[in-house]
């Protein structure tokens, strides 16, 4: 296409979870963090998740149009969801993009038993084709002619606009098949396509011969500025770095350690590194349901007692310091401070609550700077009189240990969120509503049961329209008074490009990392 570069940009992308993909088996595009960043290019959700703020002063995401002429009209108290798809959308394949595909693919994913059919099984008829596999989700219908889709929801979701953007809804055609499509990916939508898949190794984009058509009908996406795309997998950050500095290759992302970052950061200060945010906070979790964590005072003395800028100094830049559950951009973020570092106000609330349980275990997984930070977290306690085991389990293993609520001696530890999408409901129902407490892989840790929040997530769930945001950030103050948490940070990952790359153009999306499609050359 004109404009366009033909040379092949090779791209460096790290392993985030130890794992290295794209792998297509469950959905079109799944959950991993590799594989939401070869889909991000290719694939277009019926509503899509874009970061809003200017390129160097990201402010979060938010839910805007994809396929999808607008975003959903909502009617029957919140229950029904209506969408139009644009017409003449076209697969990179040159088939039509017909509104039946959006049932395809949501059936796609029950059939495969994906990990995100969990997000629509709210849709009425999604329960009953999980299990019956035939017939169809009564729920959803199409009309190829008019482009007119239809979502009913057994009960109001607030959130559920939100989950439309997720790359698990991304369209696939009608008929595509419900297995390992690794090394044949779907057809794509978007202004690339994958032409090449190495399990553990790479993939590669060209640009989609239907964007020509697509982008018409879809200017507010971006198109891209380059040919080809070359992405590597390479594990070891070491490596990564090297690779950019070499000139080999054109950008890396992913976790550093503290010196590593360090010594990136006093070669080349902003000019080609910067630490980029993501919607995720890190946290000590403190079990409610026993003591001595049982008695909101002594939750609120450690959370007094605990100084985010010792732990500012163990993750360096990497983390930006927090005392509260949503991170900045999250929808309903409102930034305050309820218990800022004071040791005086901690031992006095140790001494009202002369909690008789002073021996106390502390989880930490295996990493480095995690084990600092939990060490850290060891000497806070018994400053404060308790004796303190600290426990560590391999990173692999640790949620599950600590996600068996029968696991003896949970008493506190080690605990991070990384929002899927956008909605401030996607940190508070699965990390801390009661019904999200769960024998095994249980995602709230701090087993914490409120009556009053809990009937709050589900009144503000079924509000309908846009997020109600002061809402939001009022339930964000309320849970962390209860001080379930010692929220203490919220991550950023580095951002290293080579000198070829113009650093200040690039876009970064909050929940999928940088945008391949910001990437130019000088």
């Amino acid at each position: 296409m004109p404009g366009l570069s033909a040379r092949p940009h090779i791209i460096v992308t790290g392993a985030f979870c130890g794992a290295a993909f794209p792998r297509f088996p469950i959905v079109s595009i799944p959950s991993s963090p590799e594989a939401k960043k070869a889909g991000w290019p290719c694939t277009t959700p019926i509503s899509r998740c874009s970061p809003i703020g200017t390129p160097l002063e990201r402010q979060g995401a938010r839910s805007s149009q994809g396929l999808a002429k607008s975003l959903p009209r909502l009617s029957d108290h919140g229950k029904t969801y209506t969408l139009y798809l644009r017409r003449g959308l076209r697969y990179s394949n040159g088939r039509r993009v017909k509104a039946s595909d959006f049932k395809a693919t949501i059936e796609r994913l029950f059939k495969l038993r994906s990990e995100g059919s969990l997000y629509y099984s709210e849709i009425v008829g999604a329960e009953r084709f999980w299990s019956k596999r035939r017939g169809g989700i009564a729920g959803i219908t199409a009309n190829d002619r008019t482009g007119k889709i239809v979502i009913r929801l057994i009960e109001p979701r607030n959130e559920f606009t939100s989950l439309l953007a997720l790359p698990f809804a991304a369209l696939v055609p009608t008929g595509t098949e419900a297995r390992d499509l690794t090394s044949h990916p779907p057809p794509a939508t978007g202004p690339y396509m994958i032409t090449r898949s190495s399990l553990g190794r790479g993939w590669s984009y060209a640009r989609n011969p239907a964007w020509s058509r697509n982008g018409r009908l879809m200017p507010q996406l971006p198109g891209g500025h380059v040919s080809r795309i070359s992405m590597r997998v390479i594990h070891k950050p070491s490596d990564r770095i090297r690779a950019v500095e070499d000139g080999g290759v054109d950008w890396t992302s992913g976790w550093l350690s503290q010196g590593q970052y360090a010594e990136l950061e006093g070669r080349y200060d902003r000019s080609r590194l910067r630490g980029e945010p993501i919607l995720a906070t890190e946290f000590f979790w403190m079990n409610t349901r026993k003591a001595p964590f049982n008695d909101p005072r002594v939750r609120a003395a450690v959370n007094f007692a605990v100084d985010r800028s010792v732990l500012r100094e163990i993750y360096g830049d990497e983390l930006l310091p927090t005392y509260q559950i949503l991170p900045p951009g999250m929808p309903g973020y409102k930034k305050f401070v309820l218990y800022p570092h004071d040791m005086t106000e901690a031992r006095q609330l140790i001494a009202a609550a002369r909690p008789s349980d002073r021996k106390v275990t502390i989880w930490s997984d295996s990493d480095p700077e995690e084990r600092r930070a939990c060490a850290y977290y060891r000497e806070v306690l018994q400053e404060l009189g308790f004796a303190v085991h600290l426990k560590v389990v391999k990173s692999a293993h640790y949620y599950m240990a600590i996600g068996k609520t029968s696991t003896p001696d949970l008493d506190t530890g080690l605990g991070n969120w990384f929002a899927d999408y956008p909605h401030p409901n996607d940190f508070f129902e699965p990390l801390l509503a009661s019904w999200s407490i769960f024998p095994t892989f249980n995602e709230n840790l701090a087993q914490i049961d409120n009556q009053t929040l809990d009937s709050a997530i589900i009144a503000l769930g079924e509000k309908r329209g846009a997020i109600p945001e002061r809402a939001y950030a009022a339930l964000d103050q309320g849970y962390t008074a209860l001080a379930p948490w010692v929220p203490y940070g919220n991550p950023t990952i580095p951002l290293f490009v080579s000198r070829a790359v113009p650093f200040r153009q690039l876009i970064w999306n909050p929940n999928f990392g940088a945008d391949l499609t910001s990437f130019r050359f000088k």
